[in-house]
């Protein structure tokens, strides 16, 4: 039989200090049988919404999307078809934000951020770093928030802000 082992403290006077604490045995209750198994029902089958099966064929299929969704039925294929138009009409900046948005957001920006300010040249750096929510600074304690440089192009800009948003989704 198996036993449980218990220190256990008590208040005494203070010349009596060897008696405040006891170690305790005791066996463990009995352990109860296992349940019998209960018969399971069988629940009926969860199915994906369409639309995320047309959107994970566009993502990963691109050209045979198409192709991909003739294995659902005649009816599933006609409307996931439906829902492949829509998404193959949005621009990939749209697309992009849905497939985050259907799939959840990423679970490490932090470590995407920081290999982001690793391979970026110093000049894109300082902008990535203008760019960051607050938040997200104080990832970066060494660098300092500094007014925006007037050689920094437009296009860096918007290149940064992009740059945060797709190592943040």
């Amino acid at each position: 039989m198996e036993e449980v082992t218990r220190i256990v403290r008590r208040p005494v006077a203070k010349n009596r200090s060897e008696q405040a604490t006891r170690i305790t045995r005791r066996p463990l209750p009995k352990q109860k049988s296992p349940p019998t198994p209960v018969r399971a029902v069988k629940a009926p089958p969860t199915f994906l919404p369409l639309a995320r099966f047309a959107l994970v064929a566009r993502v990963f299929g691109k050209e045979r999307a198409s192709e991909l969704l003739e294995g659902l039925g005649e009816s599933e294929a006609a409307r996931a078809k439906e829902h492949l138009a829509h998404f193959a009409a949005m621009t990939s900046a749209q697309r992009q934000a849905r497939v985050a948005l259907e799939f959840g957001l990423r679970s490490d920006p932090a470590e995407q951020l920081r290999e982001l300010m690793a391979e970026a040249p110093e000049a894109l750096r300082r902008e990535i770093f203008r760019k960051l929510p607050p938040y997200h600074r104080t990832l970066f304690p060494q660098r300092r928030l500094e007014a925006p440089d007037a050689s920094v192009s437009p296009a860096m800009s918007t290149l940064a802000e992009r740059l945060v948003r797709e190592a943040t989704r």
